[in-house]
C-alpha cells in the first residue's frame, strides 16, 4: 500500500468518526428536547444533510450569501448539540427554548434545502449578448497642407507669351557692308564676335532690322 493510500484511508476513517459522534450528539440532544424514536435519527440526518447541501452550493456556483447563510445555520446546529451534549447542559432537564429550536428545525432545514436547491446562483455570469457591428469609419478627405503625397499638382501658370520677332526685311546691300566692317572693327578690338545689341546700337537700327542684318552676317 503506498504512502498516498494511507493518507487517503486515514482522512476516511477520520471523517467516519467525527461523522458518527456528531451524529449520536444530534440524536442524543434530540431525543432529550421530546424528539423520542425515529425522529430523533432524522435530525443528524437533516443536519448533515443541509451542511452538505450548501457546501456543495459553494463549491460548484461559488461564494453566494445563501449558501453561506445556511452553511453556517447547519454547522452551528452541528457543533451547539456537540457543545451542549458535552456536559454543560443538562439532558434531563432541557430549557423550553431549546425544545422549541429543536422542534422548528424540521421546517427550517426544509426551507434551505429547497432554497439550496432551486435558487439561481448569484455568482452566475451574464448570458453572452452578440456585439453590435462596428461601424467602419468614414475616409477622411486628404489634407493637402499634411499631406503632401495626396495633394493634387498644383496647376501651372500659362507661360508667357515669348516676343515673336517680325520675319527677315529686306536689307540694302551697302547696309550690311556698313555692319561687316562695324564687326570687324568689334572683333578686332574686343577678340569676340559682335551681339545684335552692339551691332543694333552701333548702326542705330530697329532690333528687327539688327536681327536681319546679324542673319547675314553669319
Amino acid at each position: 500500500m503506498t504512502r498516498s493510500g494511507l493518507r487517503v484511508d486515514a482522512v476516511l476513517v477520520q471523517a467516519v468518526i467525527a461523522g458518527a459522534l456528531s451524529f449520536a450528539h444530534l440524536h442524543d440532544l434530540a431525543a432529550a428536547a421530546g424528539q423520542d424514536g425515529w425522529k430523533a435519527w432524522a435530525y443528524p440526518v437533516s443536519v448533515d444533510l443541509l451542511l452538505v447541501a450548501a457546501w456543495r452550493r459553494l463549491r460548484t456556483d461559488g461564494p453566494s450569501r445563501l449558501a453561506w447563510c445556511w452553511f453556517l445555520i447547519a454547522l452551528v446546529a452541528s457543533l451547539g448539540a456537540n457543545v451542549a451534549t458535552a456536559g454543560l447542559l443538562d439532558l434531563d432537564d432541557v430549557p423550553d427554548w431549546l425544545r422549541i429550536l429543536v422542534a422548528a428545525w424540521p421546517a427550517l432545514a426544509f426551507m434551505g434545502g429547497t432554497l439550496l436547491a432551486h435558487s439561481p446562483s448569484e455568482s452566475a455570469p451574464p448570458a453572452p449578448t452578440a456585439p453590435l457591428p462596428v461601424p467602419e469609419p468614414a475616409a477622411a478627405e486628404p489634407d493637402p497642407v499634411s499631406d503632401p503625397i495626396a495633394a493634387p499638382a498644383p496647376e501651372k501658370a500659362p507661360a508667357a507669351p515669348t516676343a515673336e520677332r517680325p520675319p527677315a526685311v529686306p536689307v540694302p546691300a551697302a547696309l550690311v557692308d556698313h555692319a561687316r566692317k562695324v564687326a570687324a572693327d568689334h572683333e578686332e578690338r574686343t577678340g569676340a564676335r559682335i551681339d545684335v545689341d552692339t551691332l543694333r546700337a552701333r548702326l542705330g537700327v530697329p532690333l528687327h532690322l539688327a536681327d536681319a542684318i546679324a542673319a547675314q552676317l553669319t
